[in-house]
């Protein structure tokens, strides 16, 4: 494997690089976030082009920067899916969520909660998810922190990485707030697009192109696994064999055949465990994908950390134009993490053979290394950059998150519940030390998570957000028949069954785990064994959108028909100031009239 005995110096300077300049335009930016709404929604003052690069810098994260290259690697032509579906939540957004959200003048969507049905209470429930959502996509962020810090110190414990990248990302939350994070984030697109195409050119044009490296694995499509193994790197392309050249893979690799079929390992893992053959599988690798289809495109609309984003915009319209840019810039990057996947199983197959953080998530971060003997230090030089886009992807993602669940504990929980009478100099202070707390929890989560792919638990985190935010805002933008008590209902019930589905399912990979985590869940080693016997139960577990969406929708229906005359009454309004053209003069700045009104 290419990794150095010792910490690369090139690798080394563009990572601090990129957490240094984060650090240092993280306390510049906190000199101008005074006020409340700077620090909550960046003073409604974002344009489009920024925000546009600060909403895709947040979206792309660990799991677009590596989680993508390396479930492509594990899994073939099933994780494509990943990147086509993150790119088309956005036009869910564009479509129905994104102009009105922005219209109805909220802080936070627990905000937009209770502006919608005139309920307090219901802040306290729109809160919780907040958390779980929040949470479920911090544990990712912290896998890939401490897998780059783990690559970047041979040797370094995962957890130390975690911790570190952490308290960096906290302190700059606790400094500036969502104006503090904004130029951040905005930068770190740009980073991350030049740090994940520059190395795919550079190592394209000596391993031969893309097309090339796939016909590799559709050249050995009737072989069965094949043997261990070989340690030389491959010819490049132009050179003696006139084309790139697979290394042998090990036995811990899917076959080619398995690879670049359409059900593969991703979809077909619980069908193959309990044993059903070929034709038996395909039904469930089908359920399967169609589960997490719903689950990113209807997750990526039910994303708080995302929507929260539209708040910054100056009026409803900017909102739109916003989301039609994210969808282009993101769409863009999404064109090359797959193909560190494909040249990655043709020249690491190694990797199949780790697990956790040294596994096929870092195909994006070794990758560039191969080419160190033949170019020197050009090698190292890819790398470090890779690595700086590593760092930039699950520290802009991490920092939207902590803001996002920060706002929701000292805004709705402090600010609106808990003391409402509270100034906003009260609510700054209890912002920062929020931001702490978060930040320590998600630190221990993370460290929790090692034997999980990246990717893996990110769409968990889109199936929980799919079950519960989505239904929540469709519904209440777009029909006006919705009650307090249906939205509740619905949103609890879907929301907390993917909570407690993929939750199980998490706790039965981890015992699996050959080190500390499988001793630490070694109780849930039993549902292992249920899965093997029952797999149409664990792909509805592993991915439970296809079910606990229409769940939500379907009771948020039922009960509100049940309780159509708690409709408020002031709904004809409401429905108003979501739709109408910004020039009729109807949107609110609902957050502001609260505050007038409670002082």
């Amino acid at each position: 494997m290419p990794e150095p005995a010792s910490f690369d110096i090139w690798i080394l300077a563009f990572s601090a690089i990129t957490v240094v300049v984060t650090i240092w335009m993280g306390f510049r930016s906190a000199k101008t976030s005074k006020s409340a709404s700077d620090f909550f929604v960046a003073g409604r003052s974002v344009s489009v082009g920024w925000n546009a690069s600060a909403i895709s810098g947040e979206y792309l994260s660990a799991a677009s920067f590596m989680g993508i290259a390396g479930m492509v690697m594990l899994s073939g032509y099933d994780a494509l899916w990943y990147p086509v579906c993150y790119a088309c939540g956005y036009l869910f957004l564009l479509l129905f969520i994104a102009g009105p959200l922005r219209r109805f003048g909220a802080y936070t969507i627990p905000d937009f909660a209770e502006g919608r049905y005139d309920s307090p209470a219901f802040r306290k429930i729109a809160v919780c998810f907040v958390l779980f959502i929040g949470f479920f996509y911090t544990m990712p962020q912290m896998k890939g922190a401490g897998t780059t810090l783990a690559y970047i110190f041979p040797g370094l414990p995962y957890w130390v990485g975690v911790a570190l990248v952490g308290a960096v990302i906290t302190l700059n939350v606790a400094l500036g707030g969502m104006k503090g994070i904004t130029l951040v984030q905005a930068v770190q697109y740009w980073i991350k697009m030049f740090a994940i195409s520059v190395p795919i050119f550079v190592l394209l044009s000596v391993y031969g192109g893309y097309g090339e490296n796939l016909s590799l694995n559709q050249s050995h499509t009737d072989l069965a696994s094949p043997p261990a193994v070989v340690e030389t790197v491959a010819p490049a392309s132009g050179s003696e064999s006139g084309s790139p050249q697979r290394l042998d893979l090990p036995a811990a690799a899917p076959t080619d055949a398995d690879w670049l079929s359409p059900f593969g390992p991703l979809t077909s893992k619980a069908a193959e465990a309990a044993g059903l053959t070929p034709e038996e599988t395909k039904p469930l690798s089908l359920l399967y994908t169609f589960s997490l289809i719903v689950a990113l495109v209807c997750g990526t609309a039910g994303l708080p950390h995302i929507l929260v984003r539209f708040y910054t915009n100056p009026d409803g319209a900017a909102a739109k134009r916003t989301t039609m840019w994210v969808m282009i810039l993101i769409g863009v990057f999404y064109v090359f993490p797959p193909v560190f996947g494909v040249v990655g199983r043709n020249f690491l197959p190694e990797l199949y053979e780790a697990t956790g953080s040294k596994g096929p998530d870092k195909v994006v971060l070794e990758l560039p290394m191969l080419i160190r003997e033949k170019y020197g230090i050009l090698g190292s030089i890819l790398s470090g950059i890779t690595c700086a886009g590593a760092f930039a992807a699950f520290m802009s993602t991490f920092s939207g998150l902590l803001v996002s669940m920060t706002g929701a504990l000292a805004h709705d929980v402090y600010g609106r519940i808990l003391r409402p009478s509270s100034t906003p100099e009260q609510r700054l202070r209890m912002f920062k030390w929020c931001a702490i707390f978060v930040g320590g929890v998600s630190v221990i989560l993370g460290a929790l998570v090692e034997p999980l792919e990246i990717n893996f638990m990110v769409g968990q985190a889109f199936a929980i957000a799919a079950a519960s935010y989505f239904p929540l805002l469709f519904m209440s933008v777009w029909w006006r028949g919705m009650t307090m008590k249906g939205a509740a209902t619905g949103m609890l019930v879907g929301g907390l069954c993917a909570l407690l589905s993929a939750t199980l399912v998490n706790a039965s990979t981890l015992a699996l785990d050959k080190g500390p985590m499988g001793k630490l869940f070694a109780g849930f080693d039993g549902m292992n064994d249920f899965w093997k016997v029952h797999p149409l139960l664990r792909i509805l577990a592993e991915q439970p959108a296809i079910w606990s969406v229409p769940l939500s929708i379907g009771l948020m229906i039922v009960v509100s028909k049940a309780t159509r005359k708690t409709v408020p009454e002031d709904i004809r309004m409401k429905m108003l100031v979501l739709h109408a053209p910004e020039k009729l003069g109807l949107k609110q700045e609902y957050i502001e009239e609260q505050q007038v009104a409670g002082h």
